[in-house]
């Protein structure tokens, strides 16, 4: 039996009391995940992101192994909600035009103290305090660094599209603002290295893209380190006392950590490992959250048609958005139809063993999405179901 089949059987074992559709989370798998992340950081903390998680459970579970500290998260109402919860320390990773979670944070000490929230834009402060609606406590501030490269005089830019702000003139300028603005405190700079940290390097069947993609990562990574740290050394010059300096993401967290001006790692993708990370050459983890569909028509020879499917995940559509049929092995998409909004058929060999009423388990190609889907995950650890635990749509909590 190979270690896959062994895995389908044991899922299958512990979910044998349970119908489908379901989602799981595996639980040695996910552990041994978190290790492996501590160990490429290095020693420097690592701030779990939660959208690549979105289950308050699972969260505080990695949050209370050594080597991981602090939330970033993805919106403003779900930072309040976290901190409310109990979490100390939630950096908000996006801008936000929160009105109403503005006011909020500024009329709450404990909140105040808890959040932190990301400006790249003077317009950004302004909306901030016409929400205060009286409130008066300092707001903490980080600042957004664009991480993209630029070539050719700027006409080539690779990385997303995100901070404005891009030199360490334009960063430290902003800094400056938040310091004459009364109300804010510039904590923290972030950067997220996407092209880095979020694209796969070793693609089966495109060798040629794959080494492109290494060589423009490492051409990014040099130019990044030396003006992160020019970045950080000007923002000094206007803030001596920076709290922290965030980097990283799944993909490039033993790269970043490697930068001595970097205090801390963002990562979360790489505590489940959905199936857009199987493609890297950095390191490799374990698929820890999968979901099953239960078998519910035989077309025909070679054919099972399962319940559900069509769970796409966000970003520039594409196959490598869709899930994945991954247990039992062998099993495809019909070309023609693909995942289903209610029905999906699955081809290949494998159906032909398949009854009413059976499980196929898949994988998400992104991480937390999966999330969206579900109102629980059901933890395994070996073959038993020892907890079932909400997740953020469980508990009633759809930020976007």
């Amino acid at each position: 039996m190979t270690a896959r089949a062994a895995d389908r059987a044991r899922y299958d074992r512990a979910t044998a009391h349970l119908d489908a559709p379901l989602a799981i989370v595996d639980l040695d798998a996910f552990d041994a995940n978190a290790d492996d992340l501590v160990r490429r950081a290095g020693g420097k903390p690592i701030r779990v992101a939660s959208k690549s998680v979105r289950c308050r459970a699972l969260l505080e579970r990695v949050l209370a192994k050594d080597g991981f500290t602090g939330v970033m998260s993805f919106t403003l109402a779900e930072s309040l909600w976290l901190a409310r919860s109990g979490f100390e320390d939630v950096l908000l990773a996006y801008p936000s035009a929160d009105r109403a979670g503005f006011a909020e944070l500024t009329g709450d000490p404990k909140l105040a103290a808890a959040v932190t929230v990301m400006i790249d834009d003077p317009a950004q402060l302004a909306l901030i305090d016409e929400s205060r609606a009286g409130g008066r406590e300092v707001v903490r501030v980080c600042l957004e660094l664009d991480t993209s490269l630029k070539l050719l005089g700027g006409r080539v830019r690779v990385g997303a599209r995100r901070s404005p702000l891009h030199s360490p003139a334009q960063v430290a300028d902003m800094a400056r603002a938040v310091a004459r603005r009364p109300g804010f405190e510039v904590v923290g700079i972030m950067a997220y290295e996407g092209h880095i940290a979020g694209v796969g390097d070793s693609v089966a069947g495109r060798p040629v893209r794959s080494r492109a993609v290494r060589l423009m990562q490492s051409a990014a990574r040099r130019e990044l380190a030396e003006r992160r740290a020019a970045v950080v050394r000007a923002v000094r010059a206007v803030v001596p006392g920076l709290e922290f300096v965030n980097g990283g993401g799944t993909g490039s967290v033993q790269h970043t950590a490697a930068e001595d001006v970097v205090t801390e790692i963002g990562a979360g993708s790489g505590l489940y490992v959905p199936r857009l990370f199987d493609n890297y050459t950095s390191f490799s983890g374990r698929p820890s959250a999968l979901f099953a569909l239960p078998v519910v028509r035989r077309p025909g020879v070679g054919v099972v048609t399962v319940l559900g499917g069509g769970y796409p995940a966000s970003g520039a559509a594409g196959a490598d958005r869709l899930p994945v049929p991954c247990l039992p092995e062998g099993l495809r998409y019909d070309p023609q139809e693909g995942p289903g909004e209610v029905q999906t058929p699955l081809l290949g060999s494998p159906a032909d063993d398949l009854l009413i009423g059976d499980k196929v388990w898949f994988r998400h190609a992104k991480a937390g999405e999966l999330c969206e889907r579900f109102d629980a995950l059901s933890l395994v650890e070996g073959d038993r179901v020892t907890a079932t635990v909400p997740t953020y749509r469980g508990e009633g909590r759809t930020f976007l």
